[in-house]
């Protein structure tokens, strides 16, 4: 949309700079604040892409990455922006930063290769890379230097120089049941046995029913090691839940395990659900084989 010579639209940022600077864990940030995110755009598509993203919705925030990764399409980057500053298209360049011992140390711990690799080893790419974003690094908006920022650091960073109050999504908590004689399940960041609790199952009464049926809750619920058990439980959730959340964590995966997922883990994981709503978080209960037999 075009006001006073001028496109008004969504912030739209230009992520640049050296490699292992910390320009992958940015774009994970800004993804989670409601970014559009490209990576490794070729800069000649840049105006047309921005221009068709316009044309669908002018409220979508735009952060789209350029590095020489690119090779022989970067040499056109300056062209690009100048092209942008005549169009009076509006954007932020970012350009991401790290002294070259740091980013040696980054390289040699995750050993991947670095874009610019040639006969003369790891510093003269690095070298090699400055000369050539040297001007880019002249031209930006937002320089951030990340040798000494932790991940941690440079995601709250990102959300407070791009992002709004209130507007990183909270933290997703789900609490599953399982029966370990099926498995464990693979996504879980912690798990709970609960295979030393009374066991309905050997009770013909309540074999056939599972842990959302009342009768099976009450006897489950009746004994004392029940309730001592879910203090401790609900006092080591209540203290984790903030810790995650200050971490900067965006999704959190409960297991409750008994032996075949029926009746002891249905019922722990239906009250420390609600338990974690009480505490003012959302959260949703899954119960994954709850109808095996």
């Amino acid at each position: 949309m075009l006001q006073g010579g001028r496109w008004k639209m969504a912030r739209t940022l230009l992520i640049t700079g050296m490699s292992g600077a910390g320009k992958t864990q940015v774009m994970r940030t800004l993804e989670d604040l409601g970014y559009f995110c490209v990576d490794n755009l070729p800069p000649t598509f840049i105006p047309k892409f921005i221009e068709l993203c316009r044309k669908k919705d002018d409220n979508t925030k735009l952060a789209l990455v350029v590095d020489i990764r690119g090779g022989k399409f970067f040499n056109a980057f300056h062209e690009v922006l100048d092209q942008l500053t005549q169009k009076g298209v509006s954007y932020e360049l970012v350009f991401l930063d790290a002294e070259d011992s740091t980013l040696i140390r980054r390289y040699k711990e995750t050993r991947r290769r670095h874009p610019l690799a040639g006969r003369k080893g790891l510093s003269a790419d690095i070298q090699k890379e400055r000369e050539i974003l040297s001007q880019v690094r002249q031209r930006a908006t937002t320089i951030i230097d990340t040798t000494k920022t932790t991940t941690k650091q440079l995601r709250q960073e990102i959300i407070q120089k791009f992002g709004t109050e209130g507007e990183l999504p909270p933290m997703n908590i789900v609490v599953q049941s399982f029966g370990f004689k099926y498995g464990l399940p693979l996504d879980c960041d912690m798990v709970f046995d609960v295979r030393f609790l009374p066991n309905p199952f050997y009770l013909p009464e309540l074999k056939e029913l599972c842990g959302n049926d009342q009768p099976v809750v009450d006897y489950i619920n009746d004994k004392p090691v029940t309730q001592e058990f879910l203090t401790k439980l609900f006092d080591l959730v209540k203290f984790l839940l903030p810790q995650y959340t200050q971490e900067g964590k965006s999704q959190l995966m409960i297991g409750v395990g008994c032996t075949g997922g029926r009746h002891r883990s249905v019922f722990v994981a239906n009250r420390l659900c609600q338990f974690i709503e009480q505490c003012g978080y959302g959260a949703q209960v899954m119960h994954r084989d709850l109808i095996k037999k």
